[in-house]
């Protein structure tokens, strides 16, 4: 498939893997990852999430902010409605959505991308997820 990027494509695809790996790994659930290239003129996947409030979104948010600077990924743009049910994380490249589940339902960004190829994002049984940032673990320790 085409990309709409000079980027190298297989660097790209870690990337919105690793994306997709930390959203779950912050307890949000139903993570997909698609592969618009050449079917989308915005980006070439979509990583979308559900999470379970607010809080843990913007939180889930940052972090997915932070893995892209520590990258040199750096976001164009975050960006959240007015209640924070839907939070966009775009790299360009990808770009990354957590909903609350209603708004998942209502937007159905599935069903507007489903031409895209499913991409599986899960690691291998047995392998673990890196370790907790400083910032995260310091949270976790704080619920």
């Amino acid at each position: 498939m085409r990309s709409r990027s000079t980027a190298d494509p297989e660097t790209t695809r870690q990337f919105a893997i690793d994306i997709a790996r930390t959203i779950a790994d912050s307890n949000c659930s139903d993570v997909i990852v698609l592969d618009v290239r050449g079917r989308s003129q915005v980006c070439d996947y979509v990583v979308i999430g559900s999470g379970t409030s607010q809080r843990q979104m913007r939180s889930v948010a940052q972090e997915v902010e932070d893995l892209g600077k520590a990258r040199g990924q750096h976001p164009y743009r975050t960006n959240a409605d007015d209640s924070s049910t839907w939070i966009v994380v775009d790299f360009v490249e990808i770009v990354g959505h957590l909903f609350e589940p209603d708004q998942r339902l209502y937007y159905d960004l599935e069903l507007l991308h489903a031409d895209g190829k499913r991409v599986d994002w899960r690691r291998a049984e047995g392998e673990l997820p890196p370790a907790r940032t400083a910032r995260t673990a310091k949270k976790d320790a704080e619920a």
